[in-house]
C-alpha cells in the first residue's frame, strides 16, 4: 500500500465537519478504494472551543489557516473557509506554492479568480479540485471533465441553486406569498449570511460562469453572466404559470455562438412535466447537452452536510488515486477569452402587467406590443384589485430586444399601474 495522504482541513462548518465524519466513518473501506490511508493532519477553524459533531481532538489543530497550508506534514490543503477574497485565497496560493493539491467547494473563488489560480496551480505542478463547488453532491465537474472530455457540449443549463427551488417550490404548494417563505427559509438556515447571494441568483451565477470553463474551453467569465433573481417572482406569477402548465425556476443557461458565449441565470417558465419542471425542494439538475453523448440529466441534493461533504471526498480519493486533470478540463493557458453576448434566441416570454381601470387600456397595451414586432398568443384578465385590472399575457416567439423595447415603452402608455415582469418561457426537452 502507498504512502498516506495526509489532509490539512481549513474551516469546521457543515461541510469540513461532514469530510471529517466521512473520514472516521469509511477509513478502512477508503484505504482499500484508494490504494492508501487517507488521514488528517491538521485542521484549522475560527473557534477551538465551540461544540462540534464530530471529535476533532486527535489532529493538530491550527488557528491560521495560512500556517495550516504551509505545514509540511499536510499533502492535500482542504479549504472550506469561503469567500473570493481574503485568507481563502490567501491560503489557497500558498498552499500551492508550497507544493500540495487543493481541494475546495469555493465556488466564488473559482468564479473569481479561476484562471489565475489555475495557472498558479501548473506552473507549481499542483492540482485544484472543486466537485464540491457546483451543484453539492452531482458530479457534474468530473462528468464533464472526463466522462464528456470525447464531446462538444453546446449547451448547459439547469437549477443550480436549492435555496431559490426551495422557495418558488414551496410558493406554489402551499400557496405563500415570496416573504413569508422567505423568511421560513432564513429561519431553516438555508439562506447566505447575505442573502442576494441565493435570492439574487449570484451563487447559483458562479457556477454557471464555472460549468461554461469547462463545457467551451474559456476563461472563467463570471462578469460576462447576466443575473437576476426571484424577488419579483409573486405567488399570483406561481399560480397563472401552473394554470398555463408552467412552473417557475431559477434557470442557469450557457452556450457558445457564432456572436460570443451567452451566460444568463434568470427566472424562467418551464413546462411543468418536464425534468427541470418536476424538480421539487432544495434538489439541483443539470442539462448537459453534447454531440455523441446527446441530452444528460444530473439530478441530486445541491447541498447540505453529506451531498456536499461526498462531493468533497470524491476529490480527495481521485488524488489518492494520482488521477491528476487540468483544473478547467484543460491546460489554463489554451483557455480562450471568450466574447460575452446576450442571448438572441427568439422565445416566448410571459409578461404581467396592472393596468389602470381606464377605457382603451388594453388597446394601448396592444399597440405598444405591435410596435415592437411582438404578436400576443395568449391574453387573460383578472378580477380587479384596488383599482386595477391584472393582465397575463403570453407573446409568440419574440426576441429579448423587442421585450424589452416593448417594457421601456410600456409605461408611456399612461395606463401601467405597477412595474411589469416579463418572464422568458424556455424550450426544454420533456
Amino acid at each position: 500500500m502507498s504512502a498516506p495522504i495526509r489532509l490539512g482541513i481549513a474551516g469546521l462548518g457543515t461541510v469540513g465537519i461532514g469530510v471529517v465524519k466521512i473520514i472516521q466513518k469509511h477509513a478502512e473501506l477508503l484505504s482499500a478504494r484508494c490504494g492508501c490511508e487517507i488521514v488528517i493532519s491538521a485542521v484549522s477553524a475560527r473557534d477551538r472551543r465551540k461544540n462540534r459533531d464530530a471529535d476533532v481532538s486527535g489532529y493538530a489543530w491550527v488557528d491560521d489557516p495560512l500556517e495550516l497550508a504551509a505545514r509540511d506534514d499536510v499533502d492535500v490543503f482542504v479549504e472550506l473557509i469561503g469567500g473570493d477574497h481574503g485568507v481563502a485565497r490567501e491560503a489557497v496560493e500558498l498552499a500551492l506554492k508550497t507544493g500540495k493539491d487543493v481541494v475546495t467547494a469555493n465556488k466564488a473563488l473559482l468564479a473569481m479568480h479561476g484562471q489565475e489560480l489555475a495557472e498558479l496551480a501548473e506552473e507549481q505542478g499542483r492540482v485544484i479540485r472543486f466537485e464540491a463547488a457546483v451543484a453539492g453532491g452531482i458530479p457534474v465537474i468530473k462528468t464533464m471533465t472526463e466522462s464528456l472530455a470525447g464531446n462538444r457540449i453546446s449547451r448547459i443549463m439547469g437549477v443550480m441553486n436549492g435555496t431559490c427551488n426551495y422557495i418558488l417550490t414551496r410558493m406554489e404548494s402551499a400557496g405563500l406569498p415570496y416573504e413569508t417563505v422567505f423568511d421560513e427559509a432564513r429561519r431553516l438556515g438555508y439562506l447566505e449570511a447575505d442573502p442576494q447571494l441565493d435570492v439574487g441568483g449570484i451563487d447559483a451565477a458562479h457556477k454557471l460562469a464555472i460549468l461554461s470553463s469547462i463545457a467551451f474551453g474559456t476563461r472563467v467569465a463570471f462578469d460576462g453572466v447576466e443575473i437576476e433573481g426571484i424577488e419579483r417572482i409573486s405567488i399570483d406569477d406561481i399560480h397563472r404559470a401552473a394554470d398555463m402548465g408552467y412552473r417557475i425556476k431559477l434557470l442557469g443557461v450557457a452556450q457558445m455562438t457564432a456572436r460570443g458565449l451567452e451566460q444568463r441565470m434568470s427566472p424562467c417558465l418551464v413546462p411543468a412535466d418536464s425534468p427541470l419542471g418536476q424538480l421539487q425542494g432544495g434538489t439541483n439538475m443539470v442539462v448537459i447537452e453534447a454531440d455523441s453523448v446527446g441530452q444528460l440529466v444530473l439530478r441530486g441534493a445541491g447541498a447540505g452536510e453529506g451531498p456536499t461533504a461526498s462531493a468533497v471526498m470524491s476529490d480527495i480519493v481521485e488524488l489518492a488515486r494520482k488521477v491528476r486533470v487540468p483544473v478547467f478540463g484543460q491546460p489554463a493557458g489554451s483557455l480562450t477569452r471568450a466574447q460575452p453576448a446576450r442571448t438572441a434566441v427568439p422565445a416566448a416570454y410571459y409578461l404581467r402587467l396592472a393596468l389602470l381601470d381606464k377605457p382603451g387600456a388594453l388597446a394601448k397595451v396592444a399597440a405598444v406590443l405591435g410596435d415592437a414586432g411582438i404578436s400576443i398568443h395568449r391574453m387573460r384578465q383578472y378580477d380587479h384589485q384596488g383599482g386595477t385590472a391584472p393582465v397575463l399575457i403570453v407573446t409568440h416567439k419574440t426576441t429579448p430586444e423587442a421585450i424589452d423595447h416593448a417594457i421601456a415603452e410600456l409605461p408611456r402608455t399612461g395606463v401601467i399601474a405597477a412595474e411589469p415582469v416579463e418572464l422568458r418561457i424556455e424550450e426544454v426537452q420533456s
